[in-house]
């Protein structure tokens, strides 16, 4: 068969899959108006879990994971978009890795719209001005963000999703790497390449900016100083990149969490996390019999977490992660034996791991 012939099987191909990807718009379309009628969200994390997974399976490695990832995560974007426009906010400015992670969460076919802070995309939310929201919340590196822990604490939005990126940080100015004096980024992207800066540039002037965007605008402006960001920062702004991969651990990973008014749903044969915040009582042990209950009904914790409550010194209040849905049924035995001994404990979400 010459090459001429394959193309033409490649464009009947083509014309195959418009069609049926048509088909599938259309079946969405339906899908979202049922959904309105029912007053469910548009966005079903665990739903499209379970499509990832049968399309994992089927594939059977026929096509690399990542491709068909990739692909269906357009589609399913796109089918999102047919049922109804959704608006995700997100700590910005553009091409921060917090929206590198919305995209790779939600695709590229809903609107996105940058905030200026974390509260703001809480608020933004909450006054019904966007759908979603996505933040980051821990750093493999660099631990928790604090400002993410309080405003979850603090609104009465849920969790209905997460995201994990490996985050590359790269060194980008217009100057050699002789010329530079000062190196902005955001704390934490300064703070994951803090053994690298020490290696490399010892004298330099470190400065904490509001965002890596925003350092690389200010290192576009000015040979003299660097910006520590993503390569899709740098390209926004036709910078050019002196040191790829700087930061101090290679495998550097950062959790995003997917924030919306309403609790996700569950979906049978996904696995959950559940995120809650506690308050234990002050007495020695109070802590000890909280957790409790995880043990002894075989709830396997993830992460704990303590944040100062503000309320009066040295009284916290206790982040917990754990594997399973709010809605099975040994974490609502659980929940039960914690409400008759603590304070306070707020379900914050159950989202697809």
């Amino acid at each position: 068969m010459d090459k001429e012939t394959l193309r033409g099987e490649i464009d009947s191909i083509d014309r195959k899959i418009l069609e049926l990807l048509s088909e599938r718009i259309e079946c969405a379309k339906e899908i979202g108006k049922m959904k309105s009628e029912l007053g469910e969200a548009v966005y079903a994390p665990g739903r499209e879990k379970l499509v990832f997974k049968n399309l994992m399976d089927k594939n059977a490695g026929r096509i690399p994971e990542d491709a068909l990832k990739a692909i269906y995560r357009e589609i399913i974007s796109a089918s999102i978009s047919a049922e109804k426009k959704i608006t995700v906010t997100y700590l910005g400015p553009r091409a921060t890795f917090t929206h590198q992670a919305a995209v790779k969460n939600f695709g590229s076919s809903v609107d996105y719209r940058p905030m200026p802070s974390i509260p703001d995309v809480f608020a933004a939310i909450s006054g019904g001005e966007s759908d979603y929201g996505v933040i980051p919340i821990e750093n493999s590196t660099e631990g928790a963000v604090f400002h993410s822990m309080d405003n979850l604490r603090e609104s009465n939005l849920y969790i209905v999703g997460q995201v994990y990126m490996p985050i590359e940080h790269c060194l980008i100015s217009r100057g050699r790497i002789d010329d530079i004096r000062k190196v902005c980024s955001k704390d934490q992207a300064i703070g994951q390449c803090r053994q690298w800066l020490r290696r490399h540039l010892p004298d330099v002037e470190i400065e904490y900016v509001e965002s890596t965007s925003l350092a690389v605008k200010m290192a576009s402006e000015n040979p003299e100083i660097a910006a520590i960001a993503s390569s899709l920062a740098a390209a926004s702004y036709s910078m050019p990149i002196i040191e790829h991969g700087i930061q101090d651990m290679k495998n550097n990973e950062t959790r995003f969490l997917v924030i919306g008014r309403n609790p996700s749903p569950k979906s049978n044969g996904v696995k959950y996390k559940t995120s809650i915040v506690v308050s234990v009582n002050d007495r020695p042990g109070a802590l000890y019999d909280a957790l409790l209950p995880f043990n002894r009904l075989n709830i396997n914790l993830t992460r704990i977490e303590s944040r100062p409550s503000r309320k009066k010194n040295w009284d916290y209040y206790f982040f917990i992660d754990f594997e399973g849905h709010w809605d099975d049924e040994n974490t609502r035995a659980a929940v039960a034996e914690l409400q008759k001994a603590l304070p306070m404990i707020k379900w914050l979400g159950s989202y697809p791991i």
